[in-house]
């Protein structure tokens, strides 16, 4: 796990790693499919923070996964409590948890049930979100007043026709 903290500007994170910022003008950002973030802040103090992991998994090494989920709640969390966060005004937003490939694995919905659960053991308020479905998302999270912007990601990305041409017998494209 890495952290980014109170750099303000645009934070870009990934699967597996967490920031935590603060201020009217500092971003972060990630993409989602069947991950999951929780996007936790405490508006008072105008610093939250962001996750991304995929914490459960029906493949073997599930339990492994697991780890890591509680592993970057409990990161998150703590970041903010060190950073001068109150837990008791602490509140969240979740965003993810997509079925990519119908059939497939029912990772994202898992992942989205471990998260409120978590936040409910934790008796940090859930607001809302954006979960489920199957399209991935482009989320920002403004860390120092709560508010975040969900972005549908196209199912399929439209690929241009390609151009074939024979030279010498031997068919390029």
């Amino acid at each position: 796990m890495s952290i980014s903290k109170l750099k303000v500007g645009k934070s870009y994170i990934s699967q597996g790693e967490f920031a935590i910022d603060g201020g009217q003008d500092a971003v972060i950002a990630t993409l989602l499919g069947s991950c999951v973030s929780a996007c936790i802040w405490d508006a008072a103090r105008g610093i939250g923070g962001m996750n991304h992991v995929l914490f459960t998994d029906d493949t073997s090494g599930s339990d492994q996964a697991y780890g890591h989920g509680v592993n970057s709640m409990e990161l998150l969390i703590n970041g903010l409590l060190r950073l001068g966060a109150d837990r008791s005004t602490l509140k969240a937003k979740v965003f993810g948890g997509a079925r990519m490939i119908d059939g497939l694995s029912n990772a994202g919905p898992r992942n989205v049930d471990f998260v409120k659960d978590f936040l409910r053991r934790e008796s940090i308020s859930y607001i809302g979100g954006d979960t489920g479905g199957n399209a991935a998302r482009r989320l920002e999270f403004w860390p120092g007043t709560g508010r975040a912007r969900v972005k549908s990601v196209a199912l399929q990305v439209p690929l241009a026709p390609t151009e074939t041409m024979t030279a010498h017998g031997v068919e390029l494209f």
